[in-house]
């Protein structure tokens, strides 16, 4: 609430001085008329701006969309791996590579097995393996039909 209230508080005030700058009997056209109106209207105008920006949430949105682009593009290059590696991953392989923690390639083939684009899969020593099936039957797409072909 802080941060709207300043935000409008300091919007007043600029649009105060410029109308005072209007009214004023001075030449518009002289640099130090320019650089009080700069200093006296412009940094609370842009101090404002900033604060009710940061009230409704812009920066917090520019974030998100930001960690959302990290994540599809991370995704996209575990599917190169697994293109790779034969359709099949390990969290170790996907860390090692893609130079993230292993906790974060846990999650993220977590993610893409939640979304069922991967499949777990266990080794006789316990390895877990993730297995991408569209990704293993690539090498099957050229001899596909139409549905109602024979």
């Amino acid at each position: 609430m802080g941060r709207l209230l300043g935000g409008i508080a300091l919007l007043a005030v600029a649009l105060f001085m410029v109308v005072g700058f209007l009214r004023a009997d001075v030449n518009p056209a002289a640099l130090s008329t320019m650089v009080a109106l700069l200093i006296g209207a412009g940094l609370p105008a842009a101090g404002g701006s900033w604060l009710l920006a940061r009230h409704f949430g812009v920066g917090r949105r520019i974030g998100q969309r930001r960690e959302a682009l990290r994540r599809d593009t991370l995704e996209a290059e575990i599917l190169k791996m697994a293109e790779r590696h034969g359709g099949r991953l390990t969290a170790v392989e996907v860390a090692g590579e893609l130079a993230v923690p292993a906790t974060m390639a846990e999650e993220l083939l977590n993610e893409l097995m939640r979304r069922e684009v991967a499949e777990i899969e266990i080794t006789d020593s316990g390895l877990l393996v993730y297995a991408f099936h569209d990704v293993r039957h690539l090498t099957g797409k050229e001899t596909a039909r139409g549905l109602l072909e024979p």
